[in-house]
Order: C-alpha cells, then sequence, then structure tokens
C-alpha cells in the first residue's frame, strides 16, 4: 500500500495560506497596538504637563501672581518673530528659560519631557527653521512652549480676560500626537486657568487667537 504523508508536515499551499493569515492579523493589529500606545504617550504627557501648570501657579504664588518672565525655545532661538514689538524682542536677551524658571516648583525635570517628542525642524506657528533633534527635550531641555507674550505683558490669570481660552504652554509640535497632514495636527495644552487638555490645531488657532 502507499505509504501516507505524514501528519506533521505542511504541503507549500498550506505554508503560504498560514504566512498570509498571519500578514492579514498583523495589519490589522499592529494600528490597534500603534494607537493604543500613542494614546499612552498622550496621557502621560497631558500628565506631565498638568503638573507643570501646577508649578506655574506656585510661581504665581510666589511672584505677585504673575506668571514666569521667561521664554522658550522659539523665543530663545528665533527671536525675529518678534519683530513687531521692538519693547518685546529686546527683553528676549535677558529672560531665562521657561523650564528653568519653573524648575525650583517641579519635583523632576523630565516632566517637561513629552513620550513622544520625536523633534522638529520647522516651527510649527511661525514656519520658521529651528533645529529640534533628536527631540526637542534633549535639544532645549523641554518639548513644550510657552506663550511668551503672557511674560512681556507681566499678567498672570488674574489679568487675563477669559484664562480658561488661553493657551500658556503647550507642545511644540502637533505631530506628535496628530499627524504631519496639517489638520491631523494635535496639542497637549495647559490653559490660562491651570486646565489641561488636547485640542485640535484649528482649536490650537482660536487659543492664539484669543487676547490676553
Amino acid at each position: 500500500m502507499p505509504r501516507s504523508r505524514c501528519a506533521g508536515g505542511f504541503t507549500l499551499i498550506e505554508l503560504l495560506t498560514v504566512i498570509a493569515i498571519l500578514a492579514i492579523l498583523a495589519g490589522l493589529l499592529f494600528p490597534v497596538f500603534f494607537t493604543a500606545r500613542g494614546k499612552a504617550r498622550e496621557i502621560t504627557c497631558v500628565s506631565n504637563l498638568r503638573q507643570v501648570g501646577l508649578a506655574i501657579r506656585m510661581y504665581a504664588q510666589d511672584y505677585d501672581e504673575l506668571y514666569p518672565w521667561a521664554v522658550d525655545a522659539t523665543d530663545r532661538y528665533t527671536p525675529e518673530i518678534w519683530f513687531g514689538h521692538p519693547d518685546f524682542q529686546a527683553q528676549i536677551p535677558f529672560m531665562p528659560m521657561i523650564h528653568e524658571t519653573l524648575q525650583p516648583y517641579i519635583r523632576s525635570s523630565a516632566l517637561f519631557r513629552c513620550p513622544s517628542d520625536t523633534g522638529y525642524d520647522v516651527e510649527d506657528f511661525t514656519g520658521i527653521p529651528l533645529d529640534a533633534r533628536p527631540s526637542s527635550y534633549q535639544r532645549f531641555g523641554t518639548s513644550y512652549n510657552y506663550r511668551t507674550e503672557i511674560a512681556f505683558r507681566h499678567t498672570g490669570e488674574a489679568g487675563m480676560r477669559t484664562p480658561a481660552d488661553i493657551n500658556v504652554m503647550f507642545d511644540a509640535a502637533g505631530r506628535w500626537h496628530g499627524g504631519v497632514v496639517f489638520d491631523q495636527m494635535r496639542y497637549n495644552v495647559v490653559h490660562g486657568d491651570g486646565h489641561t487638555r488636547n485640542v485640535s490645531r484649528d482649536q490650537m488657532q482660536v487659543l492664539w487667537n484669543n487676547p490676553l
């Protein structure tokens, strides 16, 4: 009688079928995995910013309710963005960095690092080239930007018209929590009243347009 095929063997067709099934499953599961990982990083980033927001409020308690007189990397390394406000621009060389100013009020400098921070080459809100590689945190000591107009105008929550609608600190790049496409960008933001949330690019632009 002919010898039967070994029960533990596979034909080429069966092997290719298994590989195809595994490839399909991987294609379905990998996006879910990356989405979950990205969401976890976003949550960590929001938590960090919330702590930074508390540090800003503690600073204000020590300085007559004024928010920090400090600048971020954008102001320090591309001060030309303030060419329309020479009185503001003149202050920049004498102002400390925001993360250094808040250092006495935080438990760890790691709070200024967003886990999704992969750096950037062009500033989101000015379009000016700035080398923030390999990450903004490694390059400048912080992943976050500051609405420095607050410092220039020497104000704090009490001096703002609608603190809940003012962006105080936020992710330096919107693609870290969104996409490279403009309308997919998202930002974690500390508002003038201390609350923190994740907003779209359009929502972020509205915050920028709200006057102090």
